[in-house]
């Protein structure tokens, strides 16, 4: 029997919010005939206008559905997200399961959907949906979340790993893998969004220092002196390092140690390697280093990370 996916918007949604998911789930449908039927549905079933300035049509929304999909808005509007929560807080009771896509976390949180359960968004908005949500409990590096019935995803392009998980949870993996295949992105993407967000909020404005940023990048388990990252872009140490702080608000040891310890991250969560040989792999001269370094960035140690990340899989079923 098809599954009737219901995709929710309202004025202002990020239209790649929507695309992309739904993309995912009429492939799954190409690949799997009769699986899904997802539609686009809004409070009054009427024309829905994008962020970007698209309209798109939509329908009224039916008396149940399989999964209700709350896509995301660009500008936070809490009033506005409590004035529709009784209608999305209704259409979940009639859902087997529901999810959002980035800012639509603050939309179930709204409808009280998130109380008490792990949850994600946006990491630029993740502390937001905590203050104004405090029962949640945001996990603000994942992709994704899954707590019981509930999903919710990080932001923009997180909801096309969200919809593969759905569907490899529907259909099986070798489907999901398909359609994975045919979108041209990653099954399972690796790492979390920590690795994205060192990068945006380090985005230089000129080309010179966004060149050492790079290098940087490129280059973590190598020497990153201020010595040798003024070389690179020919200047002395001591303009390099005015130019650096000036531009990107630390200094560049600190932005290089935090580099790596995002960079260690995915790799302490996600693999089986020893905390010696991630040390090194991403350029600190030993545990303990970073481990401090951790400890500053994520408020924890990485025994704990590792921790964490196997009991949550554990409790996903992802493991």
């Amino acid at each position: 029997m098809s599954r009737l996916i219901e995709f929710y918007v309202s004025d202002g949604f990020q239209l790649l919010d929507l695309s992309g998911p739904l993309t995912a789930f009429r492939f799954a449908e190409k690949h799997s005939p009769g699986t899904y039927t997802a539609v686009v549905v809004s409070d009054m079933g009427a024309s829905v206008k994008a962020a970007c300035g698209v309209s798109i049509t939509s329908d009224a929304p039916r008396k149940a559905r399989d999964t209700l999909i709350v896509i995301g808005a660009e500008v936070l509007d809490i009033g506005g997200f409590l004035a529709d929560s009784g209608a999305i807080a209704t259409m979940a009771l009639h859902s087997r399961r529901v999810a959002s896509i980035c800012t639509g976390a603050f939309r179930l949180a709204a409808a009280g959907l998130l109380d008490g359960k792990r949850a994600t968004t946006h990491w630029r908005y993740a502390p937001r949906l905590q203050a104004e949500f405090p029962k949640v409990v945001v996990k603000p590096d994942k992709i994704f979340v899954k707590d019981g019935c509930v999903w919710t995803s990080a932001g923009i392009t997180a909801g096309i790993d969200l919809a593969l998980a759905l569907i490899e949870e529907d259909v099986g993996i070798a489907v999901a893998r398909r359609v994975a295949q045919e979108m041209v992105v990653y099954h399972r993407r690796p790492g979390g969004q920590t690795q994205f967000s060192a990068l945006l909020e380090m985005a230089a404005p000129t080309e010179r220092v966004g060149s050492v940023l790079q290098y940087a990048r490129d280059h973590l388990n190598e020497d990153l002196s201020v010595d040798r990252l003024a070389e690179v872009v020919g200047l002395s140490s001591r303009q390099f390092s005015r130019a650096f702080v000036a531009e990107t608000g630390q200094t560049p040891a600190k932005a290089i140690e935090r580099l790596r310890a995002e960079a260690a991250k995915p790799l302490i969560e996600e693999s089986a390697a020893s905390l010696k040989d991630i040390s090194r792999s991403v350029g600190f001269s030993d545990p303990e280093r970073m481990r401090q370094a951790f400890i500053r960035a994520f408020g924890y140690p990485p025994q704990a990370a590792r921790r964490i990340a196997r009991d949550e899989n554990k409790a996903s079923g992802m493991a």
